[in-house]
């Protein structure tokens, strides 16, 4: 919707506002019309239900309203006597319109002394309930969202099963495009997986003042931009659908280039105006590594360089069905040998020696001349002064096959890519055949223009012209898990009112490898996303300021009773 029309609308609500309720604020000793004056409407019925002014606030900030509303319809009724389960029912599922029968068929009755305290104990847990939902939404709309990294695209600077705190204020939080939706939720109901909002009316897009840029380097949270999964992993194949874009999956990579740069890949390396981009110490970017010994590449000497992201291989001679559902949980894949035995394959962490040992299994691991591994270039230099291991060599991908990288041209692979101008807003470029698949879906998606090409000739909302001047901001947005990420090298363009926020803390990290106690990453805990140097836990200060503050509580409370 445009502002135009949102005006109407929100005239329309206005309307039909007046039309339901003059009469009760009549009744309450107020003038009809002041029913009739937006906003101050709100406020002179929050005088009139016996609730705070600033209440008046909530009612005009969106998701928060979607609570508001039902809350404000209940209070009016109860203020003219209608307290009954009925009328609160069917105040809430006519959506306030109960009202309107009320007004011009009942005699009103306006209880000037109503008690606004819960009548009972679960009204009054109801009403803690509400307000903290209120609360949980506001701060998860504006403020702090929690996030958890589902992939590996960020290994090794960010693990699966780490669970964030996103700030939405260092780059300006958006106002809910979407504005009827599940609170605290995003495109999708848990467990049911159906839509979580309605897709109209929506909202222009609007952002409040930021703290910072989004800068290079910043991992940032952001919607996918070619997004149209029903939910998240959703399985391909399934017809798309498309969606707003607050509603689009959430993301979350390392941005590499940012407005007017020069952007350039070079072997694997990236270049922003013909300089190597630098990394912060703590950024830990992997490259697909072909790990070669003639005696076979040991899977220990892997683990010790950090590397978790290649198989191992048993040969296993399973005697009956306990043998086998032992191990099954580590089994990736497997094939029958013509001994009757199987060649299987395990994650990094292989299968344990306690399963082996306690069913009894025959499991013998095999240690291949060859392993393609995910390696850091430190790790990779480690390997390479291993004297076991004969050579390390880093795939790079220099010749161009098919139309999966973007502009889907076949011209670039994604490690040797551009060089190309990142758009910046306000800025105009030349268009030519030879750079508009680069731009295309920005004039035409992202910025809702009609873009026609016959031959050499371009038309944009049918006038013909060689030039563009961007409206928004774009960024380029890589995973630091180089050749095992799906990132802006295929789908292009980040555009800046797709910006989530910034990653600030982990909270907690779960290993989905590991077991028991084993499954928490301690030193991962309360580690903050950027800064410089390596990473440092403060779990242990945490814990100490929560211990200091218990401590400290109940000593108060003790002083306190004494003077009592």
């Amino acid at each position: 919707m445009t502002l135009y029309q949102w005006f109407v609308f929100f005239l329309l609500i206005q309307i039909i506002h007046f039309l339901g309720t003059w009469k009760l604020y009549e009744s309450a000793g107020r003038k009809r019309w002041q029913a009739a004056v937006p906003i101050y409407n709100a406020i002179v019925l929050m005088k009139i239900i016996g609730r705070p002014t600033w209440w008046t606030i909530l009612l005009f900030i969106p998701i928060i309203n979607l609570i508001m509303f039902p809350v404000i319809w209940v209070e009016t009724l109860r203020s003219f006597g209608k307290r009954s389960t009925l009328d609160t029912v069917l105040g809430i599922v006519t959506c306030g319109l109960y009202i309107f029968y009320i007004n011009y068929t009942q005699p009103l009755n306006y209880i000037t002394d109503r008690s606004i305290h819960p009548e009972n104990k679960a009204a009054d847990t109801l009403s803690s309930l509400l307000f903290a939902v209120i609360v949980a939404t506001l701060v998860h709309t504006y403020l702090v969202q929690p996030y958890t990294i589902p992939t590996s695209s960020l290994e090794k600077s960010l693990l699966i099963g780490d669970f964030l705190f996103v700030s939405k204020m260092n780059y300006g939080a958006r106002v809910p495009m979407t504005t009827v939706a599940l609170p605290m939720v995003h495109d999708s109901i848990p467990l049911t997986k159906s839509k979580s909002y309605l897709s109209w009316p929506e909202l222009p897009y609007l952002r409040l003042p930021s703290f910072q840029k989004v800068a290079k380097n910043d991992i940032v949270v952001f919607n996918w931009p070619s997004d149209t999964v029903h939910y998240f992993f959703e399985r391909k194949g399934t017809p798309g659908v498309i969606k707003p874009i607050d509603k689009k999956s959430n993301y979350v990579k390392r941005c590499q280039g940012t407005p007017g740069d020069l952007f350039a890949i070079k072997d694997g390396i990236v270049y922003i105006n013909n300089k190597e981009l630098v990394l912060p110490e703590r950024a830990k970017p992997q490259y697909e590594h072909t790990v070669y010994a003639a005696k076979g590449v040991s899977n220990e000497l892997l683990m010790a360089t950090g590397s978790t992201e290649f198989s191992r291989t048993y040969i296993i001679k399973p005697s009956n069905g306990v043998q086998s559902e032992a191990i099954k949980p580590y089994v990736t894949a497997a094939r029958e040998n013509a001994d009757h035995s199987y060649t299987i394959q395990t994650g990094f962490k292989g299968i344990p020696l306690t399963v082996i040992q306690s069913s009894g299994i025959y499991a013998q691991e095999q240690y291949e001349a060859q392993n393609n591994v995910n390696l850091t270039l430190k790790s990779a230099a480690i390997l390479r002064n291993n004297t076991s291991i004969d050579s390390v060599v880093r795939y790079i991908d220099k010749k161009p096959q098919g139309t999966d990288v973007f502009p889907h041209d076949g011209k670039w692979t994604i490690d040797n890519y551009g060089p190309m101008l990142i758009p910046e807003a306000g800025k105009t470029i030349t268009l030519n055949k030879e750079n508009l698949p680069l731009y295309k879906r920005i004039i035409s998606t992202y910025e809702n223009n009609t873009l026609e090409v016959n031959g050499d000739e371009i038309k944009i909302n049918g006038q013909l012209t060689n030039t563009y001047t961007f409206k928004q901001n774009y960024y380029w947005m890589m995973g630091d898990n180089r050749h095992r990420s799906e990132d802006s090298r295929y789908w292009g363009f980040v555009p800046e009112d797709h910006i989530v926020g910034k990653p600030i803390f982990i909270w907690l990290s779960i290993d989905p490898n590991a077991s028991g106690l084993e499954k928490i990453r301690w030193e991962r805990l309360f580690t903050t996303v950027s800064g410089e140097g390596e990473p440092q836990s403060y779990f242990k200060i945490f814990l100490i300021g929560l211990v200091a503050f218990f401590v400290g509580e109940y000593f108060w409370k003790r002083r306190k009773e004494k003077k009592g």
